[in-house]
């Protein structure tokens, strides 16, 4: 990961209220002078960060960018169901293998297992990163929700599991999530849940689904609230892409570490994807 990319994602999360506030067709110049930044530094760390210029960019942080993302980019998930969904997928350019939790393990909440964590630099903020010998089994984004909230959501998922900080043992596979590579996942969840976080695997970067879509998916129509739930508690964000799954309507939905990084996530993929 640079060393400067939670600090393009300040950047980042300041252009996005500056965008809600005047609109996306400030130029250069504005834009830059709104963040108290020069226009070449401004356009420098735009490229750095995602591969397109700032006025590219301001149309895929727009809110009704995910509106266009649904009519123009939608994936149906029938076909994946049809063949029977996998427990692994490819996510832009890595790959993730996982396993889940036994039903003992889960019933014990990591009794007797050591849960390495450590706060990682990212695409999207800082990130908190949670994992055992088995594979990583929490990535939380912070900069919306604090640290204090990020580790105690992701630590609650565990209450019987002991935490030791070192970061050294995750930094392999963090690195691996936001730069390419294989990256192993521990889950743990109810069997619905696993279903769904297996039918978001299946939503290919750049691209979105609706809640609706991945209910039929795991065969179950009627569950749109529970699939809305599931896609909510995923404990392992970005490599299991609940960011890609928004409202019918086209609306964004809920995203647990914050609308403005889901915003961000969809804008770095869609424009990557152009690129």
């Amino acid at each position: 990961m640079s060393e400067n990319s939670t600090y393009h994602y300040g950047v980042i999360r300041r252009a996005l209220d500056v965008i809600d506030h005047y609109g996306p067709m400030l130029s250069l110049d504005q834009l830059a002078d709104e963040m108290g930044m020069s226009p070449a530094h401004f356009q420098r760390v735009f490229s750095n960060w995602v591969g397109v210029s700032p006025k590219r960019y301001q149309q895929y942080l727009t809110l009704d960018h995910a509106k266009a993302l649904l009519s123009e980019r939608f994936t149906t998930l029938e076909t994946a169901h049809s063949v029977g969904l996998s427990g692994g997928g490819r996510l832009h350019d890595l790959f993730v293998t996982w396993e889940s939790m036994t039903p003992g393990e889960f019933a014990k909440g990591g009794a007797g297992l050591d849960i390495h964590f450590g706060w990682f630099d990212s695409p999207f903020g800082e990130a908190l990163a949670m994992g055992t010998e088995r594979g990583l089994c929490g990535l939380a984004f912070a900069g919306e929700t604090g640290r204090k909230e990020s580790f105690a959501d992701l630590a609650g998922r565990w209450p019987n599991a002991r935490f030791v900080e070192d970061p050294e043992k995750l930094a392999g596979w963090v690195t691996a999530a936001f730069e390419g590579g294989e990256t192993k996942l521990l889950m743990l969840g109810a069997p619905f849940q696993i279903k769904v976080w297996e039918a978001l695997l299946n939503i290919p970067s750049g691209q979105v689904t609706t809640y609706s879509e991945i209910a039929q998916a795991v065969g179950n129509p009627k569950a749109v609230r529970a699939v809305g739930t599931a896609v909510g508690r995923n404990p392992v964000s970005w490599l299991i892409p609940c960011h890609r799954a928004l409202r019918k309507s086209g609306g964004l939905g809920g995203y647990h570490w914050g609308l403005p990084v889901k915003r961000a996530m969809l804008a770095y993929e869609a424009a990557r994807s152009e690129a």
